[in-house]
């Protein structure tokens, strides 16, 4: 299970990397005189609505996807990870307040919280990775708090207050290391929630704006074709399928493995 899903992330990234040699034509050239052809051997993939090459803009596309879920997960760990190693260790008024807070976060539907912000402050690659991730770290936040809580009772944590440890230290030296593992498994799963909300929001014109290719922005020029030109839709959303299923794959993995 790990073996899959790695082995297709590391495919997946070597394509984002390798994007300017792998794709035949660029991702904005267009050429009317092409619109719409079906999977050929000129256009493996076919071409769109504007004569792009559509295995091109996929090609570009993983980028946009890998970079999104990576970044948006980043946000998210850091900040959860913050909170709940201050709640957990600290306790009392602090743990209160912060757990409050991270309640109100939980019960506030996340997608519709999205569709709020992005609509306020405007879509692009760069203000949805922020909210999603800004949007995304409470449930990570309250696996940390309760890991934390059961590693400060141990000896060690006891031995390094008693030699005088700051408090800083005792948190990223000493606890942080021993609640790691389920923070790697939510981080893994959680890159392939964000690339889906991320497709979700450009599907609905509120993430990655045209030209630029995402995946979800290809599904939304597609919807319109679906009778007359079915690879519109189909190969990114193959792309999305198969890109969220390795994440989950590797999560998975590394749940057993980290037990």
């Amino acid at each position: 299970m790990i073996k899959t899903g790695a082995g297709i992330i590391v495919f997946l990234v070597l394509v984002a990397i390798l994007a300017p040699y792998i794709a035949p034509y660029k991702p904005y050239e267009q050429n009317l005189r092409e619109r719409l052809q079906p999977p050929s051997k000129r256009h493996i993939l076919g071409t769109d609505e504007l004569g792009r090459d559509v295995f091109s803009r996929l090609v570009y596309g993983t980028r946009v996807s890998l970079s999104v879920g990576i970044v948006a997960v980043g946000i998210s760990v850091l900040i959860g990870v913050t909170v709940g190693l201050v709640s957990g260790y600290f306790g009392g008024a602090v743990d209160a307040i912060l757990m409050r807070f991270v309640d109100v976060m939980l019960s506030i539907p996340v997608f519709f919280l999205l569709l709020m912000v992005i609509a306020y402050i405007g879509p692009s690659i760069y203000n949805v990775m922020i909210v999603i991730g800004v949007t995304s770290w409470p449930s990570l936040a309250r696996i940390v708090r309760a890991e934390t809580l059961s590693v400060s009772k141990r000896n060690f944590v006891f031995s390094a207050k008693a030699f005088g440890f700051s408090k800083l230290r005792i948190l990223f030296i000493h606890i942080l290391p021993n609640v790691i593992a389920p923070v790697i498994v939510s981080a893994t799963l959680g890159v392939g929630g964000a690339i889906l909300v991320e497709s979700a929001l450009s599907f609905l014109g509120l993430g990655v704006q045209p030209p630029t290719p995402s995946w979800g922005n290809m599904l939304t020029s597609g919807k319109d074709y679906l009778g007359i030109a079915w690879w519109l839709s189909v190969f990114p959303g193959v792309a999305i399928l198969i890109t969220v299923l390795a994440w989950n794959l590797l999560g998975e993995g590394l749940r057993r493995c980290l037990k």
